[in-house]
């Protein structure tokens, strides 16, 4: 492995730690627009680095660097796909997936609609947010869902034409303090 890639996979293991570090043991503080006191913010879009989106498009190259004459290093290809995005640069935004494969794309092929990748097997949907409440589905491994709303513990999703209440931790897509409606 060449030094550039050392320092590629460095950086981002020191990424992943600090993010760890922040989400995990941090009570999260929200000033009033909503951003984390502490987290940084886009310096295009003022809103918070990092966050979860997903991709609007049915297919997407991911680029090397913010601009077309960028190489493209590979091609998402699977709309609703959540994905976070760590940086901005004018109408660019470096992204990554659920296994820390990313790049840059095109603002445009970005949606602010939430999703998540089930993480577990056979993930059992519930009526209400609470683990003795009647099972209204289950969803395999590795299956997109639609997120209609987050409490601390539990995500309300859509998927199949089935809803229901899923563990917060069982999901990729949202962070561990985050909650919406």
């Amino acid at each position: 492995m060449n030094r550039s890639k050392l320092r590629k996979l460095g950086a981002g293991l020191l990424g992943a730690c600090a993010l760890i570090l922040t989400t995990s043991f941090a009570t999260p503080v929200l000033a009033a627009d909503g951003v984390q006191a502490g987290m940084q913010t886009g310096k295009v879009t003022k809103r918070p680095i990092p966050r979860y989106v997903s991709m609007k498009a049915s297919e997407g190259n991911v680029r090397r660097g913010p601009s077309l004459t960028h190489r493209i290093d590979w091609v998402f290809k699977r709309r609703d796909m959540p994905l976070r995005i760590t940086a901005e640069h004018g109408h660019w935004r470096r992204v990554e997936d659920r296994d820390g494969m990313g790049g840059w794309v095109h603002y445009s092929l970005l949606s602010g609609t939430r999703t998540v990748l089930v993480e577990k097997d056979m993930l059992t949907l519930h009526a209400r947010p609470d683990p003795a409440a009647p099972v209204t589905a289950a969803l395999e491994l590795g299956v997109v869902a639609r997120v209609a709303e987050c409490s601390s513990e539990w995500c309300l999703l859509r998927s199949g034409g089935f809803r229901g209440w899923a563990p917060k931790a069982r999901l990729w897509g949202v962070r561990p303090a985050e909650t919406f409606d």
